[in-house]
C-alpha cells in the first residue's frame, strides 16, 4: 500500500517521529480543549484548571511552531521543488496538519499578550473557543487525508512500477532502500 507522506513522517523512526509530531502536540491540544470545556462552563478564570489551560495554551502554540518550520522546511519545500508530491490527496493531509497549528500558535500569541490585548476575558475565551475549533477540524483532515492510499487518485509508486515491493519490512525500510538520516531534506523523515 502507497501512504502519503503525512503517514510515512509518522511510520518512520519509530517510536520518535510518533510521539515528536503526534502525541506530544494532541496531549498538549486535548488538554488545552478539555480545559476549555471547564472554562466556558464554569468561567473560573482563576485556580489549576485555568493556569493549565494557559500553560497548554503556550506550550503547543510555540511547540507547533517548530513543527511548522520542520514540516516546511524538510517537506514542503524539497517534495514541492522535486515534484513528489503524491495527489492531491498527499498536499491535503501535509497542507491540513501545518495550518491546524496556526490556531494554537494564535492562542500561545494571545496568552503571551501579544496579540487580542485590548480584548476583555470573555473575548479572549472565544477567540480560545474558535482556534481550538479551527485545531480539531483542521488536525482531523490532515489525520483522515493522512490515512488514505494515494493511488486512489492515481499515484503510482516509482518502486512498485519498477517491480519492486513497496511493503516496508519489520525494520520500516523497503529492501531496496538505504538507511536515511532524520533529517534528508527530500522526505518528510
Amino acid at each position: 500500500m502507497n501512504m502519503t507522506h503525512y503517514m510515512e513522517l509518522l511510520a518512520v523512526n519509530q517510536p520518535w517521529n510518533l510521539i515528536i509530531f503526534m502525541a506530544i502536540p494532541v496531549v498538549l491540544a486535548e488538554t488545552l480543549a478539555i480545559t476549555e470545556l471547564y472554562l466556558l462552563f464554569t468561567r473560573k478564570f482563576h485556580g489549576a484548571i485555568y493556569y493549565l489551560n494557559r500553560f497548554a495554551g503556550i506550550a503547543v502554540g510555540i511547540y507547533f511552531i517548530g513543527i511548522i518550520y520542520y514540516v516546511i522546511s524538510n517537506a514542503i519545500i524539497p517534495i514541492t521543488k522535486a515534484g513528489e508530491w503524491r495527489t492531491v490527496i498527499d498536499i491535503l493531509a501535509v497542507g491540513s496538519y501545518v495550518i491546524a497549528g496556526l490556531p494554537l500558535v494564535w492562542i500561545a500569541l494571545q496568552e503571551l499578550g501579544l496579540v487580542n490585548k485590548a480584548l476583555d476575558q470573555m473575548k479572549k475565551l472565544k477567540i480560545h473557543a474558535i482556534c481550538v475549533a479551527l485545531f480539531l477540524v483542521f488536525g482531523h483532515i490532515a489525520m483522515i487525508a493522512g490515512m488514505l492510499d494515494p493511488s486512489l487518485l492515481g499515484y503510482q509508486n516509482p518502486h512498485q512500477m519498477l517491480g519492486h515491493d513497496s511493503v516496508a519490512p519489520a525494520g520500516g525500510m523497503r529492501m531496496d532502500e538505504e538507511k536515511m538520516p532524520m533529517d534528508k531534506p527530500t522526505h518528510m523523515h
